[in-house]
C-alpha cells in the first residue's frame, strides 16, 4: 500500500521508497525513512496535498510523492 491510500488518523510504518535517487533523497531529508511511523492528519479541500504527522512535526506531501512511499499497517 502507498502513503496516498491511507485514511485520516490511520498510523502506518514506512517500508520503502520508489522513484529515482533524487526523489528518494529529497523524501529521506524530510524524515521519510524506513521504519518510521506516519499518520494522515488532514488534506486540502481538493485532496492534494495532504498533511501527515511524522517524527513530531507536520509535513505536507503531494499525492504524486505519497504514491512513491510504501507503507504497512503498524
Amino acid at each position: 500500500m502507498t502513503l496516498a491510500e491511507i485514511k485520516a488518523g490511520q498510523i502506518v510504518r514506512i517500508v520503502g521508497l520508489l522513484g529515482d535517487d533524487i526523489s528518494k533523497r529529497r523524501l529521506m531529508s524530510l524524515g521519510i525513512v524506513r521504519g518510521k511511523e506516519i499518520s494522515l492528519e488532514t488534506m486540502a479541500p481538493m485532496g492534494d496535498p495532504k498533511i501527515y504527522s511524522i517524527l513530531g512535526y507536520r509535513l505536507s506531501i503531494r499525492n504524486d510523492d505519497a504514491n512513491n512511499i510504501l507503507v504497512s499497517a503498524s
